[in-house]
């Protein structure tokens, strides 16, 4: 089948190349821009992008999606079908209606409608997500579905990472299932719907407020690619990359404590959260002993 693929992020690379390995390989590949990444800043292109050019597709890169240019090149193309994975822009009419469309969405769709799938379902303590292939519309991701399959998520060892592995894997074969089967599509229920929003700086900060297991999922759910943190005394951030519920006697909320066997604790509204792997400002990943050793004063433990 003729196919246009339009897809921007690193779960969307996995998609694309199991894709580029069928009968359906894309005749182009649209992506977002170049942009300003990391630290730095630097004008870097995004993993779609570099996928496609070791892969040997064209690649489009239009300002927006919806413009009549970046429109009149993918109809030149003539596809059978225009498929999206983590494309990071609303497709907008009259491209929505102009070609058959399907969107792989990290998802067991109604639940989870949204930016953020994957980590709303880490973080609600879901013992299970999946992945949806469905036909976009105006509505996000609340269009019709053709196939659906469900993927445990392990607790408590899945974070982001672990979990996204293995969501983009399953659904670039269900993606290549549906381009050779082409099921039949039905209507979401109405019952279930969640919305799963963008993460937002303030979905990164470990609250003393909150219970120690909802911010161990919160970090799960945010590991490796945007991270949680805790707030030191001094104001600067201490980024947690592994975390555990403690039942040890824990500290007041918004508090720091060392156990007796080198652990370092975060009191939380119920109790605390044992702080695994922490990564300072500007610094590497390390265990907490390791932290501690060259950084423990920063924590004014009494």
């Amino acid at each position: 089948m003729r196919t246009v693929y339009l897809g921007t992020s690193d779960f969307a690379v996995t998609v694309l190349r199991r894709l580029a390995e069928s009968e359906h390989r894309p005749l182009a590949v649209v992506t977002r821009p170049d942009r300003p990444r990391g630290r730095g800043r630097r004008v870097a292109p995004p993993p779609v992008a570099v996928a496609a050019r070791e892969l040997g597709i064209e690649l489009v890169q239009p300002e927006s999606v919806n413009a009549d240019d970046a429109r009149e090149a993918i109809a030149a193309l003539e596809p059978e079908a225009v498929v999206i994975c983590a494309f990071g822009a609303f497709i907008r009419e009259p491209l929505l209606s102009s070609h058959p469309m399907l969107n792989v969405h990290p998802s067991l769709l109604p639940r989870w409608r949204g930016a953020a799938p994957i980590e709303r379902a880490i973080e609600a303590g879901d013992t299970e997500t999946g992945v949806t292939i469905m036909r976009p519309t105006m509505e996000m991701d609340a269009g019709p579905i053709c196939l659906q399959r469900a993927e445990p998520i392990h607790h408590p060892d899945d974070d982001y990472g672990s979990l996204s592995a293995r969501l983009a894997a399953l659904g670039g074969d269900l993606l290549v299932e549906a381009l050779d089967t082409g099921p039949e599509f039905h209507e979401q229920p109405a019952d279930g719907v969640t919305i799963a929003p963008k993460i937002e700086a303030a979905d990164r900060v470990l609250d003393p407020a909150a219970e120690a297991a909802f911010l161990e999922r919160r970090v799960r759910a945010l590991t490796p690619h945007i991270g949680a943190f805790v707030l030191l005394p001094s104001g600067e951030r201490l980024g947690v990359r592994r975390a555990a519920v403690s039942h040890t006697p824990p500290p007041p909320p918004s508090e720091f404590a060392v156990t007796e066997d080198g652990r370092l604790l975060f009191g939380c509204v119920d109790g605390a959260l044992d702080l695994v792997e922490v990564q300072p400002a500007g610094g590497r990943p390390m265990d907490a002993a390791a932290y501690l050793r060259g950084h423990g004063a920063a924590l004014a433990l009494s």
